[in-house]
């Protein structure tokens, strides 16, 4: 009799402990689509979020890492009504090039810094704690972290130029989506990423709960307007979103577009590589400064407001507004017979008088945030990611030297321009007012 107790007993315990995982497993809640928007469980998820490109590197307890500014810097999101960060997964390429992202995740062809990776698990880790989620970009088109350049380069295409000759920069960028070789190896990195399992919660990333989506790439481009090329780039989107869905079904997966900037002002190319099944939901950035809505540092705007190139930061707002709903009603018209959700993922404004400091005048910034956030209340955009958080930096030089804090600006750009730092106390109360009204 004793026996058959026991028995029964070890039975139980087990039966309760199969249920406890099964409870466990089914209260992960992943961001889903449906009907052009978003759901966490089946609560609409609609979010003010930022780029956080760093994140991974300050994750880290090598070089740049720095865990305690970290854990300051999510809470202060979270505290203002952030939910959402966009991390590039590491740099690729040598750690020679002043303009590039340091440390490199990848600086020989499937070569990985394992530094790089437990600060992304760490990073994952922190998210799943505060319930925060991210998007996980896997490539750039831009040189500032290797990307593109990196791998033509790795694939025998000479080295990579800079951007001061846009027509020769484009001329090299354009040859990835039709080099096998190039691409072979950024396929192996995203098999590598997207498998990977978290050496900190010990689970799978396709099991995270954190991780909101995978992108392919930081604005994706064509970088040509020939079919072939234009051809080839859909193709490979989505080869990666398929390729990406079959490693890991849990999560989302979009482009990382520009939206029609990016895709040569070519509506229908970016409805294609939208309308994939693999690609949930839709991209658009936005940059009034750098699409030369803004004066005088941009040149003179052309809208008859401008006296002598002297408009100001502040002054262009009203334009700068005018040109984002213009060009956010573009893209939405090409595809909202998609029904998929879209995402303003990047948009930046500089400082007035185009200053860096941190805590400088934002009036602008201000009005135009708030501008941007209030389009969410429309419908067409279902998330908005500005460019980008600075938080607790200190920056040290116009351009970002070696082991510098990391503001959000690429080490290219003046460091602060677009970066959001906690002492700018009046864009935080922008982003919280809109924030609690979600």
């Amino acid at each position: 009799m004793k026996r058959h107790i026991a028995y029964l007993l070890a039975i139980g315990c087990l039966l309760g402990l199969v249920a406890c995982q099964g409870e466990s497993e089914s209260s992960k809640v992943f961001v889903t689509t449906k009907d052009g928007k978003f759901y966490r469980g089946d609560k609409e998820y609609k979010f003010i979020g930022t780029n956080f490109w760093y994140g991974a590197v300050l994750a880290s307890e090598g070089q740049g890492g720095d865990r305690e500014r970290l854990a300051k810097e999510l809470d202060l999101m979270q505290e203002v009504g952030i939910s959402n960060v966009r991390v590039l997964v590491g740099g690729e390429g040598p750690d020679t090039v002043a303009s590039h992202v340091l440390p490199v995740l990848q600086p020989e062809p499937g070569v990985y810094n394992d530094t790089i990776l437990k600060g992304l698990d760490y990073l994952i880790a922190e998210l799943e704690k505060r319930e925060m989620t991210a998007v996980l970009f896997l490539n750039n088109s831009w040189e500032w972290s290797g990307g593109y350049g990196a791998y033509l380069e790795w694939a025998g295409c000479g080295p990579v130029p800079d951007w001061s000759d846009w027509t020769i920069a484009q001329a090299y960028h354009c040859q990835f989506v039709k080099n096998d070789s190039a691409k072979a190896m950024a396929e192996r990195h995203v098999r590598h990423i997207v498998s990977r399992t978290n050496t900190v919660t010990g689970e799978p990333y396709s099991e995270s709960p954190a991780i909101m989506a995978w992108e392919l790439a930081n604005e994706p481009r064509a970088f040509a307007r020939d079919s072939v090329t234009k051809a080839c780039f859909a193709e490979w989107v989505e080869a990666q979103a398929k390729l990406i869905k079959s490693l890991d079904s849990n999560h989302l997966v979009t482009t990382g577009s520009e939206g029609l900037e990016g895709c040569e002002e070519d509506a229908e190319l970016f409805r294609q590589v939208h309308a994939f099944p693999e690609i949930d939901y839709v991209c658009i950035h936005i940059w009034p400064y750098n699409w030369h809505w803004l004066g005088p540092a941009s040149g003179p705007l052309t809208n008859g407001l401008a006296k002598n190139g002297e408009t100001s930061v502040v002054d262009s707002v009203a334009f700068a507004a005018k040109k984002t709903r213009a060009y956010m009603d573009r893209c939405y018209e090409a595809v909202k017979d998609l029904n998929k959700p879209m995402v303003l993922e990047e948009f930046g404004y500089p400082r007035d008088g185009y200053l860096i400091e941190p805590g400088s005048p934002t009036i602008g910034r201000d009005c135009y945030y708030a501008y941007c956030f209030g389009l969410l209340s429309e419908g067409k955009l279902q998330g908005c990611l500005f460019w980008a958080w600075g938080g607790y930096a200190e920056p040290k030089h116009v351009r970002w030297q070696r082991w510098d804090d990391y503001v959000g600006d690429p080490a290219q750009e003046e460091q602060g321009l677009n970066a959001v730092f906690a002492r700018d106390s009046s864009t935080l109360k922008v982003i919280k007012m809109i924030a609690s009204d979600l």
